[in-house]
């Protein structure tokens, strides 16, 4: 979830290259080192959002005990409740991470190489940290299911979790047939596309270039397991238009990321006679329906935050029985 290296040069003519960071490649070792600092905020991050979430279980006042009336004994599920408290960490350095990446290959604001470094690496440790936050949401959630699987011996225990966690199709309850697997796609894009980045060098920057482009993707999926699978966020109300509300930034950076790319190549302008190309004009006609996409997400989410319609369940009268 790395944006584009600082030594690469611009396709278009007449663009100024970039100077090259100091030392020259910049290795996967070095940002896992840089990245302690921002991994252990996430990580302090992700204990006040258990201690909130633990303190409403125990309170009543959680919409997880309304959803899964069973979980009221925060002490048992303790694993699962942190496992939602990573995984929220997860989706806020994710958007920061899908920020900074979009402020930086958009017009923005004039940067000097020293400036442009330094987001260029906090964009990188904040792609890293992500990755390591939405493992350690996927693995607890493992955790939680092999302490809830008692009546099975430890390997029976141990493989049912694996098979439910990891393997798409496995979960089959409820609501988890569909948010399991497309969570499960956003961890398994997330961490190739954001390693990619240290060895572009050996796929080619074009190549790499193609493929970072799908981190929106990983964002995207991440968004709808929030809003299918979280249960503080299942019903109308505040908590799910809020998640709605914090879209739009990303939606209005994106749009104008692509109607004023940095790369002429990039434009919206259809290629001049001489360079249109098929492939030329199908990266044209691709351009602009992502463009006309975003925007019509933008006015839906626009809609959304303005109406209230969230697209949230009702509220039931009295506590289900049945679990998501």
């Amino acid at each position: 979830m790395v944006s584009e290296e600082m030594t690469e040069q611009r396709e278009s003519p007449g663009e100024p290259e970039v100077p090259a960071p100091r030392g020259g490649r910049v290795t996967l070792r070095e940002d896992v080192r840089a990245a302690w600092l921002d991994a252990g905020l996430g990580v302090l991050v992700t204990a006040g959002v258990f201690a909130l979430l633990y303190a409403r279980i125990r309170s009543g006042a959680s919409d997880t005990v309304s959803v899964m009336p069973f979980m009221k004994d925060a002490g048992t599920f303790w694993m699962y409740f942190l496992s939602q408290a990573f995984g929220w960490s997860a989706l806020l350095w994710a958007w920061g991470t899908v920020i900074l990446g979009l402020l930086l290959s958009g017009p923005g604001v004039r940067r000097t190489p020293r400036s442009q470094r330094a987001l260029e690496r906090l964009h990188r440790t904040t792609s890293l940290s992500t990755i390591a936050l939405i493992t350690a949401h996927a693995l607890l959630f493992a955790a939680e299911l092999v302490r809830d699987k008692a009546e099975l011996g430890w390997a029976s225990r141990f493989w049912e979790a694996f098979w439910e966690t990891f393997v798409p199709g496995g979960y089959t309850s409820g609501t988890g047939q569909i948010a399991i697997p497309v969570g499960q796609a956003a961890l398994y894009l997330a961490v190739p596309l954001g390693l990619l980045f240290y060895v572009r060098h050996r796929i080619g920057p074009r190549t790499w270039r193609v493929l970072h482009r799908f981190v929106i993707a990983v964002y995207v999926l991440s968004v709808w397991h929030t809003l299918l699978y979280g249960t503080n966020v299942w019903y109308d109300g505040w908590p799910r238009t809020t998640l709605w509300l914090l879209q739009l930034p990303i939606a209005a950076l994106f749009l104008l990321r692509l109607a004023r790319p940095l790369r002429r190549t990039e434009q919206l302008t259809l290629p001049a006679p001489h360079r249109r190309g098929p492939r030329r004009l199908a990266g044209w006609s691709v351009r602009w329906g992502l463009t006309v996409a975003v925007a019509a997400t933008a006015a839906v989410l626009c809609a959304v935050v303005l109406t209230g319609h969230d697209g949230g369940r009702e509220r039931p009268a009295a506590e289900p029985t049945a679990t998501p």
